[in-house]
């Protein structure tokens, strides 16, 4: 490689892969056997100038050569490589004495006769080859060295020797030698620290690690030239050993079994290292530890005087009256000495208070409500102190006690002013009080007369403005009506301050809360007084509004105060403030206004006036703010009931025809032969026996003719016929036996009953069903007397029929003129009316 063209000044030459080795000239020399058929092989030879701080790099890449393929080699052909020289490696003494040169080691070849080394020195810290520290002998390859090695700075080196012709043919593979610096103890131990400082609490126990000290030595490592052994030469102060070193590891423990920081704060340890394993003859080096006692809190604080004594002035606040010290031997400005005051006896109205003072440690007491000298001309109080810290008990002493302290406070006499007693006075009034009612007395009192001679009172501008008091008496008046709901009054409340004034000019002050209690002022009043009440006589629901407040208000009582209106009407209670309004019979239709009292809880009485439209209507709309008159008298009818007694009438009329029509057909006789079955049926409609079948006024006739009977209805002085048996057999002929009627046979001997002729229906049953049964059973069969299932079926039961009856009613009349029941055709045709309004 041409390294004049890279870097022409280069002083170090390096390669970045060990395997090869670059030298002065550019030549590259490997220094183990490689293998490139893998891959190629790259690596980077580095280039510096020491002086002018100057790099390059070159890269190189080293492929495998191609091998010449031969056409028929078939057999692997066997070489034999010469044997390499190779020189055991040397081994030199760190700072030999000599003499020098030191020849160190011999290199032969069988072939050459002339040598070359390049050599290179491995270590750390290493940035360039010491120049002119080994050489090789040309002819014989002996190498010397030419001065003393340090090992610290040159822990090995590595030189490549070469062998060459005498004209300049190098038959052998360049060598690397390996020479290695032997080590001696010439590094003496140092510690990494020039002053260890550690802490350790007080009180600690034996064993406790407080610290560990560490030295350095530059020799060779896993040697007895770097085995450190540790011990402590002396401490400061000499007193008992207190603590203990570990001499392999270098840990300081503690030993003594008490270490009391008021007694001793620190140590100073003087601790000696030394190497070959501690053997007297290794170099050593001394260092210095310094260990300092942290407190504790082991030392109660205490007062300096037991009792003190002072004085303040009454109704003084805010005025420090006393310092007091203690005596704490714990480090001052740590928690431990930090004392903490209190009061713990003669301060039951919490009229003294004392603090700390963080820079002298002392407690202030002073005074945060004002004595009395009247009540009291001096106080003793009980001061005792703590620390901040928790006390923390040292091994082998006793349970200390709480420290306190006596203080009398002597108060001195001062004029006062006028005091109310007491300070805030409370009135309780009620409302719409006139104007110059007296709702109290507020008077103060001289606290060195004990009277109130001489003092005057006032309330001071923008207060309550409906409130004054007497100068002279002290005494409360109202100056405007108390009303709740005008101004300030809403509220409900009033804070008055009034100022006492004795002869001397001096002022008291007190507070008056007057307090405005509601009252009955208001009239109770029902809310809704019109109402329409229909035909299902609704009860109407009557709700009363007060605008008092409790206990003024609710439960309200009603009470119907018209006497006639009173016996027509009741009130039933519902809750608090609402009743029910109801008729106590049926009354006619019409405008009703009744009287009604409502009275509070408060005993207050409102009038009220309800109106009710008692309506012949379904829905209260159906009145529609008017009433109909009835038929002689002032109740009237509405739209639908007018219509329910036109669809009343057209029904009537056409059962009446219906019926003339049974009648007329009655009157003739008809002849049915027993040829035809069939027509022996009844043709009807009904699938069962209604109510008609049950009423009186159906009745059996008896007919004139011998060849049949009739079944028929009395209206009247007519009766119709309905029924015919064929063969001349009527019902009661067929029951009694031969030309006897069904009421020949209930009477006896055959007579006719022509006006008492009625029959249950129980007997016309009797009569009927087993014929109509057998003429069914026969109608089912077909020519060859087989059963027909397509033919005529009997009917079952399917259920309960109309609640409201049959219109079968109306043909329950005597007198076809009369029509006066048209007046009253509930409830069968109301249900017909209610049928058709659309809902």
């Amino acid at each position: 490689v041409d390294l004049k063209e890279c870097l022409q000044s280069a002083d170090f030459i390096s390669s970045s892969d060990g395997n090869f080795k670059i030298l002065e000239d550019g030549s590259v020399y490997t220094t183990s056997a490689l293998s490139l058929s893998a891959e190629k092989k790259t690596f980077t030879i580095l280039l510096k100038d020491s002086q002018e701080q100057v790099q390059k790099k070159i890269h190189v890449s080293l492929v495998e050569e191609e091998k010449k393929k031969t056409r028929h080699a078939r057999d692997t052909i066997l070489k034999r490589t010469k044997r390499r020289w190779g020189p055991i490696p040397s081994v030199m003494i760190e700072n030999s004495l000599g003499p020098f040169p030191l020849q160190i080691q011999q290199v032969q070849s069988d072939t050459a006769q002339n040598y070359t080394i390049y050599y290179s020195a491995s270590g750390p810290g290493i940035d360039q080859d010491p120049k002119g520290l080994f050489y090789i002998e040309r002819e014989t390859g002996n190498i010397f060295a030419t001065r003393a090695v340090d090992r610290e700075q040159y822990p090995s080196f590595q030189i490549i020797c070469f062998a060459t012709t005498p004209d300049g043919y190098s038959p052998e593979v360049p060598l690397v030698h390996t020479i290695r610096i032997e080590d001696d103890n010439d590094n003496a131990p140092r510690f990494t620290q020039e002053v260890f400082q550690f802490s350790v609490p007080e009180n600690s126990k034996p064993g406790v690690v407080v610290g560990r000290v560490t030295a350095e030595d530059r020799d060779e490592p896993y040697t007895l030239h770097t085995t450190l052994k540790y011990r402590i030469v002396s401490q400061t102060p000499p007193v008992t050993p207190a603590f203990s070193l570990h001499g392999d590891t270098g840990v300081i423990a503690v030993l003594l079994p008490q270490l009391d920081r008021e007694l001793v704060p620190s140590y100073t340890l003087l601790i000696e290292v030394r190497d070959m394993a501690g053997q007297p003859f290794g170099l050593c080096t001394t260092g210095t530890a310094v260990i300092r006692i942290e407190d504790t809190n082991d030392n109660a604080p205490s007062f300096r005087q037991l009792q003190y004594e002072t004085q303040v002035e009454e109704n003084r606040v805010n005025v420090e009256i006393l310092r007091v010290s203690v005596v704490d031997l714990d480090e001052p400005g740590s928690p431990g000495s930090g004392a903490v005051y209190e009061i713990i006896r003669g301060n039951d109205d919490r009229s003294f208070e004392i603090t700390t003072d963080r820079n002298t440690n002392e407690g202030i007491l002073c005074v945060v409500k004002g004595l009395d000298y009247e009540s009291a001309k001096q106080r003793v109080l009980v001061i005792a102190v703590n620390n901040e810290a928790p006390y923390a008990l040292a091994p082998h002493s006793q349970q200390v006690s709480q420290s306190t302290s006596t203080v009398t406070v002597h108060v001195l006499d001062a004029d006062e002013g006028p005091v109310f007693n007491p300070c805030v006075l409370r009135i309780d009034v009620k409302e719409c009080e006139e104007i110059g009612t007296s709702i109290g007395r507020y008077v103060a009192e001289d606290p060195e007369t004990g009277n109130s001679e001489g003092i005057s009172y006032r309330i001071p501008p923008g207060q309550c403005n409906w409130i004054s008091i007497d100068e002279r008496s002290g005494e409360v008046r109202t100056i405007k009506v108390l009303d709740r709901d005008v101004g300030e009054m809403r509220r409900g409340q009033c804070n008055i301050t009034v100022l006492a004034v004795d002869r001397n000019g001096k002022t008291g002050t007190g507070t008056i809360q007057v307090f405005i209690h509601p009252g009955n002022k208001n009239y109770p009043r029902i809310t809704k007084t019109d109402f329409i009440m229909c035909r299902d006589r609704k009860p109407i629901c009557l709700t009363a509004q007060d605008g008092d407040e409790a206990p003024y208000s609710t439960p309200f009582v009603y009470r119907i105060t018209n006497r006639d209106m009173a016996s027509m009407w009741k009130i039933t209670r519902h809750n608090d403030n609402s009743v029910y309004l109801v008729p106590k019979d049926d009354i006619q239709y019409g405008v009703y206004d009744i009287p009604i009292s409502v009275t509070d809880n408060g005993g207050k009485v409102g009038e009220n006036q309800v109106r009710v439209n008692v309506c012949d209507c379904l829905t209260p709309s159906e009145c529609n703010g008017r009433s109909r008159q009835l038929a002689g008298g002032n109740v009237t009818l509405g739209i639908w009931g007018i219509l329910a007694m036109i669809l009343g009438s057209l029904l009537l009329l056409l059962i009446l025809i219906t019926i003339c029509g049974c009648c007329g057909a009655g009157a003739m006789q008809r002849h049915v032969t027993d040829d035809c079955a069939n027509h022996n049926l009844i043709i009807s409609n009904t699938e069962a026996p209604g109510e008609e079948v049950m009423d009186h006024n159906i009745i059996p006739l008896q007919s004139t003719c011998d060849q049949g009977g009739g079944y028929g209805v009395k209206t009247g002085d007519q009766q119709t016929f309905e029924m015919v048996k064929g063969r001349g057999h009527t019902l009661e002929s067929v029951k009694g036996g031969g030309h006897q009627t069904l009421g020949s046979v209930k009477e006896g001997g055959g007579q006719t009953m022509m006006d008492n002729c009625r029959y249950s229906y129980s007997e016309w049953h009797n009569f009927t069903h087993p014929r109509l049964g057998e003429k069914v059973h026969l109608c089912r069969q077909d020519e060859e007397q087989k059963h027909s299932e397509d033919y005529l079926l009997s009917y079952n039961y399917e259920g309960k029929g109309s609640l409201a009856g049959s219109v079968g009613c109306c043909s329950d009349q005597h007198e076809e003129e009369a029509l006066d029941f048209l007046d009253q055709l509930e409830p069968k045709f109301r249900t017909l009316a209610e049928t058709c309004i659309k809902r």
